[in-house]
Protein backbone atom coordinates (compact mmCIF):
# COMPACT_ATOMS: atom_id res chain seq x y z
CA UNK A 1 0.00 0.00 0.00
CA UNK A 2 1.25 3.48 -0.84
CA UNK A 3 0.85 5.03 2.62
CA UNK A 4 2.32 8.39 1.56
CA UNK A 5 -0.26 8.74 -1.22
CA UNK A 6 -3.04 7.69 1.15
CA UNK A 7 -1.90 10.20 3.81
CA UNK A 8 -1.86 12.97 1.21
CA UNK A 9 -5.36 12.06 0.01
CA UNK A 10 -6.72 12.14 3.56
CA UNK A 11 -4.93 15.40 4.37
CA UNK A 12 -6.58 16.94 1.30
CA UNK A 13 -10.09 15.97 2.46
CA UNK A 14 -10.45 19.16 4.47
CA UNK A 15 -8.31 22.25 5.12
CA UNK A 16 -8.80 21.70 8.86
CA UNK A 17 -6.85 18.44 8.74
CA UNK A 18 -3.47 19.35 10.23
CA UNK A 19 -1.58 16.07 10.16
CA UNK A 20 -1.93 12.58 8.73
CA UNK A 21 0.75 10.00 9.42
CA UNK A 22 1.31 6.30 9.81
CA UNK A 23 3.46 5.11 12.69
CA UNK A 24 4.89 1.70 13.47
CA UNK A 25 4.79 -0.17 16.77
CA UNK A 26 7.77 1.86 18.08
CA UNK A 27 5.87 5.15 17.64
CA UNK A 28 8.00 6.32 14.72
CA UNK A 29 6.14 8.15 11.95
CA UNK A 30 7.00 6.22 8.78
CA UNK A 31 4.71 7.96 6.25
CA UNK A 32 2.80 11.21 5.89
CA UNK A 33 3.28 14.40 7.79
CA UNK A 34 2.08 17.87 8.71
CA UNK A 35 0.10 20.07 6.30
CA UNK A 36 2.43 22.47 4.53
CA UNK A 37 2.60 25.89 6.15
CA UNK A 38 1.64 24.71 9.65
CA UNK A 39 3.85 24.51 12.71
CA UNK A 40 3.86 21.38 14.83
CA UNK A 41 2.57 21.77 18.38
CA UNK A 42 4.87 19.07 19.81
CA UNK A 43 8.60 18.48 19.70
CA UNK A 44 9.91 15.31 18.04
CA UNK A 45 10.24 13.59 21.44
CA UNK A 46 6.74 14.68 22.49
CA UNK A 47 5.33 13.44 19.19
CA UNK A 48 6.90 10.02 19.66
CA UNK A 49 5.59 9.88 23.23
CA UNK A 50 2.12 10.85 22.01
CA UNK A 51 2.30 8.11 19.36
CA UNK A 52 3.30 5.52 21.95
CA UNK A 53 0.34 6.57 24.11
CA UNK A 54 -1.95 6.20 21.07
CA UNK A 55 -0.58 2.68 20.52
CA UNK A 56 -1.26 1.73 24.15
CA UNK A 57 -4.79 3.20 24.00
CA UNK A 58 -5.40 1.26 20.77
CA UNK A 59 -4.37 -1.98 22.47
CA UNK A 60 -6.67 -1.23 25.42
CA UNK A 61 -9.60 -0.48 23.11
CA UNK A 62 -9.08 -3.75 21.29
CA UNK A 63 -8.95 -5.81 24.49
CA UNK A 64 -12.74 -6.15 24.25
CA UNK A 65 -12.77 -6.96 20.53
CA UNK A 66 -13.77 -10.63 21.04
CA UNK A 67 -16.94 -9.43 22.79
CA UNK A 68 -17.91 -6.25 20.91
CA UNK A 69 -15.87 -6.30 17.70
CA UNK A 70 -12.72 -4.56 16.50
CA UNK A 71 -12.33 -0.83 16.98
CA UNK A 72 -12.93 1.10 13.73
CA UNK A 73 -11.28 4.25 15.06
CA UNK A 74 -10.74 6.14 18.29
CA UNK A 75 -10.89 9.87 18.87
CA UNK A 76 -9.63 12.26 21.51
CA UNK A 77 -10.53 15.92 21.65
CA UNK A 78 -8.06 18.25 23.30
CA UNK A 79 -8.36 21.99 23.80
CA UNK A 80 -6.24 22.69 20.70
CA UNK A 81 -6.76 19.67 18.39
CA UNK A 82 -8.78 16.54 17.72
CA UNK A 83 -6.85 13.33 17.14
CA UNK A 84 -8.11 10.17 15.43
CA UNK A 85 -6.43 6.77 15.44
CA UNK A 86 -7.17 4.06 12.87
CA UNK A 87 -5.59 0.59 12.84
CA UNK A 88 -3.74 -0.37 9.66
CA UNK A 89 -2.05 -3.54 8.46
CA UNK A 90 1.33 -4.72 9.81
CA UNK A 91 0.76 -3.27 13.31
CA UNK A 92 0.76 0.28 11.98
CA UNK A 93 -1.57 3.05 13.16
CA UNK A 94 -2.81 5.99 11.16
CA UNK A 95 -2.92 9.19 13.19
CA UNK A 96 -5.00 12.14 12.01
CA UNK A 97 -5.03 15.53 13.75
CA UNK A 98 -7.48 18.31 12.96
CA UNK A 99 -8.42 21.73 14.20
CA UNK A 100 -10.91 21.56 17.09
CA UNK A 101 -13.75 23.03 15.01
CA UNK A 102 -13.33 20.47 12.19
CA UNK A 103 -16.32 18.32 11.19
CA UNK A 104 -14.82 15.15 12.65
CA UNK A 105 -17.67 12.84 11.63
CA UNK A 106 -17.34 13.74 7.96
CA UNK A 107 -13.54 13.62 8.00
CA UNK A 108 -13.26 10.25 9.73
CA UNK A 109 -15.92 8.57 7.58
CA UNK A 110 -14.28 9.94 4.41
CA UNK A 111 -10.87 8.79 5.64
CA UNK A 112 -12.18 5.28 6.32
CA UNK A 113 -13.72 5.12 2.82
CA UNK A 114 -10.37 6.17 1.33
CA UNK A 115 -8.49 3.56 3.37
CA UNK A 116 -10.90 0.85 2.24
CA UNK A 117 -10.53 1.92 -1.40
CA UNK A 118 -6.73 1.76 -1.10
CA UNK A 119 -6.94 -1.73 0.46
CA UNK A 120 -9.24 -2.93 -2.33
CA UNK A 121 -6.88 -1.57 -5.02
CA UNK A 122 -3.99 -3.44 -3.40
CA UNK A 123 -5.87 -6.73 -3.42
CA UNK A 124 -7.20 -6.55 -6.99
Amino acid sequence: MDYDKLCTAIRELDPKVRFVGVCNETGEIKYGGLREGLTTLLSADETKRSNLLAIERWKLHNALAPKIGKVRYSMEEYEMIKQFTIGMEDNHLMLISTEVDADHSRIIESAIRLIISYYVKDYL
